[in-house]
């Protein structure tokens, strides 16, 4: 992973707050319930993937970032109106699939088998 500097992760935390901000105004339907979850910059402060979380199937999921991607010009038109950087990144949008992740780990886990109530696992040699 690359090295996070401050001034990335200020410019992360800001793109973050003003990019939901944009799509909470979006009138397009197909947009539905996306949330911003996080921002990355590269190093360079070129280009900005936004990670979104989506509800609904993954088909819904799929129209929702094409969409985003669609008006990505516009969202980032109207973010630059309100951020004076040097340069604004290009923004591309990706779905955040921590949710997912984290119920599947979740789901696994339940499915291991209960400890001893000893708390002492055994050595796999016989006694």
């Amino acid at each position: 992973m690359p090295h996070r500097t401050r001034r990335t992760e200020r410019v992360d935390e800001l793109l973050k707050q003003e990019i939901a901000r944009v799509i909470r105004e979006l009138k397009d339907p197909r947009v539905g319930f996306a949330t911003v979850m996080d921002v990355r910059t590269s190093p360079d402060l070129r280009h900005a993937r936004v990670y979104v979380s989506v509800l609904g199937e993954e088909s819904e999921k799929q129209e929702t970032i094409a969409a985003l991607g669609r008006a990505r010009g516009f969202v980032r038109a109207r973010v630059g109106e309100e951020i004076s950087l040097k340069y604004l990144p290009e923004l591309h949008f990706e779905l955040d699939r921590t949710l997912e992740r984290a119920a599947r780990i979740e789901e696994l886990l339940e499915d291991l088998p209960p400890e001893p109530e000893d708390g002492v696992a055994g050595t796999g040699e016989d006694d």
